[in-house]
């Protein structure tokens, strides 16, 4: 159980694996107000950089939980690094099975919700980890404008225009749901660029090292049309955010 070797070949630098910063990850956790002995769960946590960062900055605890047995290895050395690895524990698992049954405080799958089969299903599989009153946060994809053509959709890492909604539905989504939306950080351009662009620096550096990998040929081919397509159909057309949320 783990993921694609192409995944981690792609991210393999990467402290966090969606569009977001460590910026954007401490204007979330002040507009939330952690504070010590707050409780977080992160499901999908990839290599654990919200919880490792959040331990340090305001002293909560926590779990997180991922497929991926590298980027779990590096969550583990970042929360040593950063002097909280008595506060954090990484189990290797798949998250979409995941459930605490202690009630934390804030529940998180930032950026997975495949996990729970989209919105609607990891909303559900967060809550059964969640104590009464606690907050989820959901990172999920919207779309900033209407695509015009499935060229743009497929760029955009969707098979169908309906695999994501503009942010008035999802909004409206999350409400009939049974949640109230009490606070989002919605990504930018400039932390797009940094997540996108950052998989090219080390798909190239990594084509370099490794010219006749049985990967070679497919990231070649990528890194031909990966920028262009980006820029031309990702940048411009898709949003991301994580939403704060607080059942009704």
């Amino acid at each position: 159980m783990d993921l694609p070797r192409s995944f981690v070949i792609r991210e393999q630098h990467h402290l966090i694996h969606d569009p977001f910063t460590a910026e954007k990850f401490a204007v979330l956790g002040r507009a939330i107000g952690l504070r010590p002995g707050t409780t977080v769960l992160d499901l999908a946590c990839g290599s654990g950089e919200m919880l490792c960062l959040w331990a340090r900055d305001h002293g909560v605890g926590g779990t997180g939980v991922d497929i991926s047995t590298h980027f779990l290895g590096k969550a583990r050395a970042r929360a040593v690094e950063l002097g909280v690895a008595d506060r954090l524990t990484f189990v290797h698992g798949d998250a979409g099975g995941h459930v605490e049954p202690a009630g934390y405080d804030v529940a998180a799958c930032v950026g997975a919700t495949w996990i729970g089969g989209g919105v609607a299903g990891t909303v559900e599989l967060l809550e059964r980890s969640l104590r009464p009153g606690g907050l989820l946060l959901v990172g999920e994809p919207f779309w900033r404008m209407d695509p015009p053509d499935q060229a743009t959709v497929e760029a955009c890492h969707a098979s169908a225009k309906d695999d994501y909604r503009d942010l008035p539905a999802l909004v409206a989504h999350f409400r009939d749901l049974g949640w109230d939306l009490v606070e989002m950080v919605l990504a930018d351009e400039d932390s797009w660029d940094r997540y996108v662009a950052a998989q090219w620096f080390t798909v190239r550096q990594w084509l370099d090292a490794n010219p006749e990998d049985e990967l070679a040929g497919e990231f070649r081919a990528e890194l031909d049309q990966a920028p262009l397509d980006y820029v031309r159909y990702l940048r411009p057309y898709l949003g991301w955010g994580v939403f704060v949320l607080k059942r009704r």
